[in-house]
């Protein structure tokens, strides 16, 4: 069943009533609102019409290339809302989210789909993108956790080299404390999928026309392939981030 344009526009009147309590509460965020509504809106139809360019031609090389644009804007959100140094980490946490794209997704299409091509478009570009959706998330969470926690326990982190553990044992705390708060809405979700709601991807199966048995079996492994890609490409990018950030001897630059 599709949607059609009045209907679309006929679902926009759920919008005032948010709109309305924001206005009511005077959170001064109304104006915002709609000027986020509106960007969602161009900005799916365009790619819609873009994805629909991509899956009639197929093309590996083109489907590959999209992927490679949406890992380095992936990897400029991760910097721009983490306000980290941008020359110092951009690099870094666009091979760290390269690598992991590549590697979950390569296994996902080769070992688990078995796909004849491994970039076929309709798998290819949506699967990756939800898990590079999901890396920005966790990216964001654990550079924060990681570089805040080395600000905010300098002396602990001094003091432990100072008693001779390494730069790289010194930061085996912070990058504990970085892993745990970014994987943990992770593992919540996982915990609880189907008790509370229907997954967005499993509900858009279903609602296209797929059996239920069949989109739940797709919704498990794009739950562990996101899982994987993001604990992967947190470690990846702070291994890598350090290498840039940090001086040989352990001191956190102050260009960062």
């Amino acid at each position: 069943m599709d949607i059609s344009l009045s209907q679309l526009l006929i679902g926009y009147l759920l919008l005032l009533i948010p709109i309305w309590l924001l206005y009511n509460y005077k959170t001064g965020l109304v104006k915002d609102t709609l000027l986020s509504v509106t960007r969602m809106t161009i900005q799916l139809f365009l790619i819609g019409i873009y994805l629909e360019f991509l899956f009639r031609i197929n093309n590996a090389f083109i489907n590959l290339a999209w992927v490679f644009i949406m890992v380095h804007v992936t990897a400029f959100t991760v910097v721009r809302r983490t306000k980290l140094s941008f020359k110092l980490l951009f690099i870094p946490i666009s091979i760290a989210i390269l690598i992991s794209t590549m590697l979950v997704s390569g296994f996902f299409f080769v070992c688990v789909l078995q796909l004849s091509s491994v970039f076929e478009a309709r798998y290819f570009i949506p699967i990756c993108g939800m898990m590079l959706g999901n890396m920005l998330t966790a990216g964001v969470i654990s550079l924060n956790a990681f570089y805040s926690g080395i600000r905010r326990e300098k002396t602990l982190y001094l003091f432990s080299m100072a008693n001779g553990a390494t730069p790289s044992e010194a930061q085996q705390y912070f990058l504990r404390d970085a892993i745990i708060k970014s994987i943990n809405p992770n593992i919540a979700t996982m915990a609880v999928m189907g008790l509370i709601s229907l997954p967005g991807t499993m509900t858009g199966q279903i609602l296209g026309g797929s059996s239920p048995s069949v989109a739940i079996k797709y919704q498990i492994m794009i739950m562990v392939a996101i899982f994987s890609s993001s604990i992967i490409s947190v470690i990846i990018t702070i291994l890598l981030s350090t290498q840039k950030a940090f001086t040989k001897n352990g001191v956190i630059k102050n260009s960062i």
